[in-house]
């Protein structure tokens, strides 16, 4: 992870980040430092199927506010609903991943040696019960269906959010919200860990360049 992808070229991190600290302001290299210590590289948000973009958008800007910049998205439809919700940038400071089918996703996922925990409504855990002390893919299904049949048989625990009303669920970014707040309040109990200096690099190097208007790049490699 010493190279970054910008503009269609390819670049040395290092290169980048001494480049382009000198084109921001002071308090902004700053900010993204603070940002940078951070982020949380144990948990990665996953959605399946989101049918409303106004719901992705949301649940990306509640995941980018706790620190959780991995987020990927499990596409296999091909109607949305579109929304006026925007991510109000969020989607910028994020790690995006795409992917076409579930289980190559959570394939993937498990053998990186992420646990798979899916919210669902019919049988779990209430995520207070939940150990959020190793690494943790929190998955998010479909607004009307759920979580497809395959994502929850592959999932290694079913979590639901308990209800005080006659309402049985949240909308999604509610929910999202609420977990994403629960867990970063667990994992901090045990302490996080650092991202490497390769990772630091590239997502400080990532930050700056999306932090210029015009950012003037080193020579590619």
């Amino acid at each position: 992870m010493n190279t970054i992808d910008l503009d269609e070229q390819r670049f040395d991190t290092q290169q980048v980040v001494a480049e382009l600290s000198r084109q921001v302001r002071p308090e902004r290299l700053q900010r993204i430092h603070d940002v940078l210590a951070k982020r949380n590289k144990n948990l990665i948000t996953v959605t399946e199927n989101i049918y409303d973009r106004g719901n992705t958008s949301a649940v990306m800007r509640s995941a980018e506010a706790f620190g959780f910049h991995l987020f990927h998205q499990i596409v296999e439809i091909d109607t949305f609903k579109e929304s006026k919700r925007v991510t109000q940038g969020a989607d910028k400071w994020l790690l995006q991943t795409h992917w076409a089918d579930t289980e190559s996703c959570i394939t993937q996922l498990k053998e990186q040696g992420y646990k798979i925990v899916v919210t669902h409504l019919d049988g779990g855990i209430p995520i207070q019960e939940c150990s959020f002390d190793q690494p943790v893919a929190l998955c998010f299904g479909n607004e009307r269906d759920g979580a497809s049949p395959r994502l929850t048989e592959m999932a290694d625990e079913k979590v639901f959010i308990p209800m005080q009303g006659f309402v049985q669920s949240f909308n999604i970014s509610v929910a999202a919200a609420l977990c994403f707040q629960h867990i970063h309040r667990e994992m901090a109990k045990v302490g996080l860990p650092a991202l490497s200096d390769d990772e630091r690099q590239y997502l400080e190097a990532l930050y700056l360049f999306r932090s210029c208007k015009n950012p003037q790049l080193p020579s590619p490699l």
